[in-house]
């Protein structure tokens, strides 16, 4: 049986291995996908999940607990995100989308009841939306994911990239400025397409 979150970060702080790892077993996907959508190359996700993971451990004893275990995990992440040099350097490469079998294609259309054209078509979308990423700065992008995948709000946004409000306005402005333009989406389309969060 597993222990409870606030158990395993007492363990942890009080030096406990063990602890930290089952901790991080239960983050360690959801900090990798938001490492894997930054810089968009596993091999690069993973070297950044690993420098957060160590930094993380390093740190556990100044969690205070103001904060959710992964909030503060987050935080640790973003920084390490906006300071890390090899992400920079990575705006050419993307994930691929078309390594996938025709199988794997048809095992999609059959358990989601949709048919393999709307399958294709949504995977063709997924690939236009991450070249359009792949063209933003990484500080773009970085804002853009904490919005979109990890639903924080504008003010917390800024507050974590130590930025101003008008800012991540801005950078969330021109994001989806760059997708709807990769996408082929007009503004006067978009604006009765406009969803709120």
């Amino acid at each position: 049986m597993q222990a409870s979150e606030a158990a395993l970060i007492r363990g942890a702080k009080g030096g406990d291995r063990e602890a930290f790892c089952q901790l991080a077993r239960l983050y360690e996907r959801r900090l990798f996908a938001l490492a894997l959508y930054y810089c968009r190359d596993a091999h690069d996700a993973e070297d950044l999940s690993q420098e957060v993971w160590l930094k993380a451990y390093r740190a556990i004893g100044s969690f205070r607990g103001e904060s959710s275990f992964y909030t503060w995990l987050r935080r640790i992440a973003i920084n390490t995100f906006l300071n890390d040099r090899h992400s920079v350097g990575s705006q050419g490469k993307a994930i691929s989308s078309d390594n996938v079998s025709i199988d794997e294609i048809g095992d999609m259309a059959a358990l989601n009841d949709a048919g393999i054209e709307e399958v294709l078509h949504k995977r063709q979308m997924v690939a236009q939306v991450r070249e359009a990423m792949a063209e933003l700065t990484p500080q773009q992008r970085l804002i853009f994911l904490l919005k979109h995948e990890e639903e924080m709000s504008c003010e917390e946004i800024a507050q974590a990239c130590e930025v101003s409000t008008g800012t991540v306005k801005k950078a969330l402005f021109r994001a989806v400025q760059k997708i709807r333009e990769r996408l082929g989406i007009s503004q006067k389309n978009a604006e009765g397409l406009a969803v709120t969060k």
